[in-house]
């Protein structure tokens, strides 16, 4: 009874997961793992900010996620703080040198 779709997420015979039962599956999984409600599609928005936070090169993300476009990778990754700290660190490392040893 399979069948090869070609799609990662399947029902048990291989065919299309239907949007509604897709839904109420992720909703279930959020809740058993103690995560806060969200939509799937925000697990995209996740997994792309992670991987800019990692430092993952942005054409592997493209490809990853399936995009052609650069545009869709400034739409679905979010700038974290702490990678602005470490953006203004290294400049300043750049113009000034490290001054971390000069004030131990």
């Amino acid at each position: 009874m399979w069948v090869d779709s070609g799609l990662v997420f399947t029902n048990f015979t291989g065919r299309a997961v239907s949007p509604h039962d897709h839904s109420l599956h992720w909703t279930a999984f959020l809740e058993r793992s103690g995560v806060r409600p969200a939509r799937l599609h925000d697990a995209r928005h996740t997994a792309a900010t992670f991987l800019l936070v990692q430092g993952v090169d942005q054409r592997v993300v493209m490809d990853m996620l399936g995009w052609t476009s650069p545009t869709m990778t400034a739409r679905y990754q979010h700038v974290v703080p702490e990678r602005v700290e470490e953006a203004n660190r290294r400049m300043s490392e750049l113009l000034w040198g490290d001054r971390s040893s000069a004030r131990e």
